[in-house]
C-alpha cells in the first residue's frame, strides 16, 4: 500500500530507539521548549477553570445547559475550524516568534477578560475568550512543529509521549489548584475574575522561557520556497488538500472505521459530560453553596488524569496480546454495563468509579486509533487525516453536549438517558467489531509496534 505498509517498522523502530526520556531530559534544548510547554498549558489550566466557573458554578449568573454547550463550543471549535490553516502560518513565521507573541497576546486578553469577569459583562467576554481559545490552536501546533529541532528523529515518538503526558499532568493540576484558588477568591464574578488573572503568570511565563531559550530561527521553520508561496493560494490548497484527505480516508476503511469509533464514543461521552456537571451544580447540593460541587469535579478531574495514565501503560500491551480491533471493541463493550451500573444509583463515589473506567476506554482508544491512522495511510495524507479525525473528535462531543442539554433536565437526573448512553456503547462496539471484521488486514494485526 505505498508508504502506509512502511510506517508500523518505521513507527516500530522509533519505539525501540526511544523507550527512554533521560536522553531527552539531559538536553537543554528539550528541556526549554518542554518548560515553555508546561509553563503555557498551566496558565491554560488557571485560565479555563476561571473561565468554566464563572459560567456553571456562578452564583451572579444562572447558566442553563444550552449555554454551557454553547461555552464548550466556544472552547474547541477553534481548534476544528483553525486547525488545517496553521500549519500554513508556522511554515513562514518564525515559531520562536509565534510561541512568545501569541503568549503575549493571551495574556493581555485574559486582563481583560478577567475586567470582564468582573464587570459581569457576558457577550464581549464570550468574544475574547473565543479569541484566547483560537490562539492555544497556534502555540499548541508551534510546540509540536519545534520538536523536531530540539528532538533526534529517532526519539520523536518519546519526546512526543514525554511532552503530552507532562502537558496533561500541568494542565490537570492546574484545574485542580484552582479549588484551593476559588476556596480564596470565593465564588461570583470578583472570586473567578481573579482565578481567571492568574492565568497570566503562565502565559507570561511561556512568552519569557521561549524568548530568552531560543533565537529567532532555532525552532525553524527552514528556509525553502514554501515561504515564498503566496498566502492565498496556499490557504486554498489546504482547503484542496483536506479533501483529498477524506479520499484517501475512504480507501482506507480500517482508519475510517477506527475515526468513527472514536466520533461515536465522544458524542456518547459528550452528554454524559454535561450530565455530570449539572449533577454536580444542582444535584448533589442544595444550589446554593458550589464549593463542595467544585470540590466534587476536581476529584473527577484527578479521577480521569489516573484512568488516562493507566491506559496508556497497558494499552501497548494489550494491543500486542489481543490487537487493536479486539481492543477497541473490548474498552467499547465494558463501558455499557459501567455507564448503567455506576450510572443509574446516582452516587458520587459510583460516579468516580465510572470516571475512571471512561477515562480509561477513551485514552485507550485514542492511542489505537492514532496508531491505526499512522499505519495504514500513506505519508503524504497522514497530516491532513489528523486533521479530519481532531475535527470529528471534537464535532461530535460539540453535538453530544448539545444532546444533552436538549434531554437532560436541569438538575442532571435522568436515568432514562443514563440507560440509553449504556445501550449506545454497546451498538458502538458490535458495530465497529463487525465492520472491521470485512477487512483482514485490521483484524489480523496489530496497529501498534509489537
Amino acid at each position: 500500500m505505498g508508504t502506509g505498509q512502511k510506517a508500523p517498522e518505521a513507527y516500530a523502530s522509533q519505539v525501540s530507539a526511544g523507550t527512554s526520556s533521560r536522553p531527552l531530559l539531559a538536553d537543554s534544548a528539550f528541556r526549554r521548549l518542554l518548560w515553555t510547554r508546561l509553563t503555557s498549558q498551566i496558565g491554560d489550566g488557571w485560565f479555563q477553570a476561571g473561565l468554566a466557573g464563572s459560567v456553571l458554578f456562578n452564583p451572579d449568573r444562572q447558566t442553563g445547559a444550552i449555554a454551557i454547550a454553547a461555552g464548550f463550543a466556544i472552547l474547541l471549535l477553534p481548534y476544528s475550524l483553525l486547525g488545517p490553516f496553521v500549519g500554513v502560518f508556522l511554515d513562514r513565521w518564525s515559531r520562536r516568534n509565534v510561541l512568545v507573541t501569541a503568549n503575549l497576546l493571551r495574556a493581555a486578553l485574559v486582563v481583560a477578560i478577567a475586567a470582564l469577569i468582573w464587570a459581569g459583562d457576558e457577550v464581549l467576554f464570550a468574544v475574547l475568550a473565543l479569541a484566547v481559545i483560537g490562539i492555544n490552536r497556534f502555540v499548541m501546533a508551534g510546540l509540536s512543529a519545534a520538536l523536531p529541532h530540539v528532538t533526534p528523529s529517532e526519539r520523536l515518538v518519546t519526546g512526543n509521549a514525554l511532552a503530552n503526558t507532562l502537558g496533561a499532568v500541568c494542565y490537570s493540576l492546574a484545574l485542580g489548584s484552582s479549588a484551593l484558588l476559588q476556596y480564596l477568591a470565593g465564588t461570583g464574578n470578583h472570586g473567578y475574575a481573579l482565578i481567571t488573572l492568574t492565568g497570566v503568570l503562565g502565559y507570561a511565563g511561556a512568552a519569557a522561557i521561549a524568548r530568552l531559550s531560543f533565537a529567532r530561527a532555532a525552532l525553524g521553520p527552514e528556509p525553502g520556497p514554501r515561504r515564498d508561496l503566496q498566502l492565498g493560494r496556499e490557504i486554498i490548497t489546504v482547503v484542496k488538500g483536506m479533501v483529498a484527505g477524506a479520499r484517501h480516508l475512504g480507501e482506507r476503511p480500517a482508519a475510517a472505521y477506527a475515526i468513527g469509533a472514536q466520533a461515536a464514543h465522544r458524542f456518547l461521552y459528550g452528554v454524559l459530560a454535561l450530565s455530570t456537571l449539572l449533577l454536580y451544580r444542582n444535584y448533589f447540593n442544595d444550589g446554593e453553596d458550589y464549593s463542595s460541587s467544585i470540590a466534587g469535579l476536581g476529584q473527577i478531574v484527578v479521577v480521569g488524569g489516573v484512568g488516562i495514565l493507566l491506559a496508556a501503560a497497558i494499552t501497548p500491551a494489550a494491543t500486542r496480546r489481543v490487537g487493536g480491533r479486539a481492543w477497541v471493541t473490548l474498552l467499547l463493550a465494558a463501558l455499557a454495563p459501567t455507564v448503567i451500573g455506576c450510572g443509574l444509583p446516582y452516587q458520587q463515589s459510583l460516579l468516580l468509579m465510572a470516571v475512571f473506567v471512561i477515562n480509561v476506554a477513551a485514552q485507550g482508544t485514542k492511542i489505537v486509533v492514532e496508531a491505526t491512522i499512522q499505519q495504514e495511510c500513506d505519508d503524504d495524507f497522514r497530516g491532513r487525516v489528523f486533521s479530519l479525525n481532531d475535527t470529528a473528535y471534537n464535532l461530535c462531543y460539540v453535538a453530544g453536549l448539545f444532546a444533552g442539554a436538549l434531554a437532560v433536565p436541569a438538575d442532571g437526573y435522568s436515568p432514562p438517558t443514563v440507560v440509553a448512553i449504556g445501550i449506545g456503547y454497546g451498538l458502538a462496539a458490535l458495530g465497529f467489531w463487525r465492520l472491521t471484521g470485512h477487512s483482514r488486514r485490521y483484524a489480523d494485526r496489530d496497529p501498534l509496534p509489537a
